[in-house]
């Protein structure tokens, strides 16, 4: 087998929501400098202006800055990818709200599932979940008239398994008032493990692939005490890197990974395992 140029991405085109966040931005890099064309899509104008900046790939770039939440944002999204570029075409849902340790902690009581808003539970959704659906919706038919295509939506370890509250406990805290991992994000990360599936089936006779990736938090400078917590309950006994995830990227979106189809690929050095 000749495995010359197999994990190139030049002349795909690939699509990635959320990509001024911070694993996205590391995503992006990895992406570009295997030569992709990207299309990055986030609310954040000055981050996605910044993340090119940054980019030294040979590809194509367009910048799309809109509201996911709103499926005319994501038609208008697509209209505009499709009148730029040619397929084939990856699509990489990572977009998300995820609750960040020091938000937690300052969020406090109201995260609780019995005190958790209605209005947070809608937002959520509409961003990790829905919006999810509305660019499969949107962007899938694309790729199954065209014959291929990839979707990758990006999930998390707390898709597969539950949220450990105690890694947030505090002994100065009431019990009822205790800093908990809200239930929205647990949820969709779920969610997005069962789109997968559906997508994978649905237009797999076109030619277009779904897979999932479930990775484990990423080190960014939280507090001491929550990352020893963390640490403890991953065999490789520490958190993952920055850029640790881009390879699996890469691979998914290159044709090494031309057989894999539904399946949701855990990347959390075997925190799920124990």
């Amino acid at each position: 087998m000749n495995t010359e140029g197999l994990f190139s991405l030049k002349g795909k085109t690939i699509i990635i929501t959320g990509a001024a966040g911070l694993l996205g931005r590391s995503y992006a890099l990895a992406l570009s400098a295997a030569g992709a064309n990207l299309v990055l899509v986030d609310i954040d104008e000055t981050g996605l202006k910044s993340l090119s900046k940054s980019l030294h790939g040979k590809g194509k770039l367009m910048n799309i800055t809109c509201d996911i939440s709103l499926e005319k944002n994501i038609i208008e999204a697509k209209n505009k990818i499709i009148s730029e570029f040619q397929g084939p075409f990856v699509l990489i849902n990572n977009a998300a709200v995820d609750s960040k340790v020091s938000s937690i902690k300052k969020e406090g009581k109201l995260n609780r599932l019995e005190n958790f808003p209605l209005d947070n539970w809608k937002n959520e959704m509409n961003i990790g979940l829905t919006a999810a659906m509305l660019f499969c919706k949107h962007i899938g038919p694309v790729m199954a008239e065209e014959g291929r295509g990839l979707i990758l939506n990006v999930s998390s370890d707390l898709g597969v398994i539950s949220p450990d509250q105690r890694l947030y406990y505090s002994e100065k805290i009431e019990e009822t008032e205790q800093n908990v991992k809200p239930v929205s994000y647990s949820v969709i990360k779920h969610a997005l493990i069962g789109l997968t599936k559906y997508v994978a089936t649905y237009w797999a006779k076109d030619g277009v692939r779904c897979n999932a990736i479930a990775p484990g938090g990423v080190f960014n400078n939280q507090p001491e005490e929550f990352v020893t917590r963390v640490e403890k309950l991953i065999p490789l006994g520490r958190m993952a890197g920055i850029d640790e995830y881009s390879g699996l990227i890469v691979f998914l979106c290159s044709d090494a990974s031309s057989y894999i189809n539904g399946e949701t690929i855990v990347i959390d050095g075997g925190r799920s395992i124990w």
